[in-house]
């Protein structure tokens, strides 16, 4: 199997696994990754991430013009921004995943570090995570509100929609994008509990240890 046929499966099974786990649903969702000569396959727009086909994802060539498969979703300003301003971002991934979704509702929902910190896992795979404000779907501004922040964040949450992250390839935005949710689902769990989240000093090491970006 060449690598880019590996990469299309490996899309289309990680895909699948979110799908079916509930992590998005119907035709919500998108995700692309970039490939060794610098193109992209990225997801069908009004595809569903239960039924992708390998053969028919988006492929885009190192110069961002569609060369084969079906039309791309219509949040490609999206994965381009994270592109363009990050040179580590290997894949994108967008959910419109339901805990997350609810936490950035919520009335106090801190817009310049959006998740609380709450475990590890999700200081070590997102660092601080930008709360943008809603946009329609598919406006190009969405584009820029990520172009705007000069790739110091890997990882977004557009309110009222769903986290868009950035990884090193499509396996760790993938994890990281299911960290994101598992964190905003027990951010909700514990709310009003008073439950004990990470101290400053803790966060802290985290960074130092595992030389995690934290944009301050």
């Amino acid at each position: 199997m060449s690598p880019e046929s590996a990469l299309r499966e490996q899309i289309c099974l990680l895909a699948r696994s979110m799908f079916d786990r509930g992590l998005t649903h119907g035709s919500t969702g998108n995700i692309s990754a970039r490939m060794a000569d610098g193109g992209l396959l990225v997801s069908p727009t009004g595809s569903s991430f239960g039924r992708l086909d390998p053969a028919r994802l988006s492929r885009f060539d190192a110069s961002g013009r569609l060369i084969d498969g079906d039309p791309p979703t219509k949040e490609m300003p999206l994965h381009a921004a994270f592109y363009a301003t990050r040179s580590t971002a290997g894949a994108v991934v967008h959910l419109h995943s339901c805990h997350s979704v609810a936490l950035s509702m919520l009335p106090d929902a801190d817009e310049d570090d959006f998740l609380p910190h709450l475990t590890p896992y999700a200081i070590m795979q997102l660092g601080r995570v930008k709360l943008l404000p809603f946009f329609l779907p598919g406006d190009p501004a969405m584009g820029e509100a990520v172009r705007g922040l000069a790739g110091r964040r890997s990882a977004v949450m557009l309110a009222n929609h769903g986290p868009v992250v950035a990884g090193k390839d499509v396996q760790a935005a993938c994890n990281a994008v299911e960290e994101l949710e598992a964190t905003a689902r027990l951010a909700l769990l514990l709310r009003g509990t008073g439950a004990r989240g990470l101290t400053t000093g803790q966060v802290q090491a985290l960074v130092t240890t595992f030389d995690v970006e934290w944009d301050t």
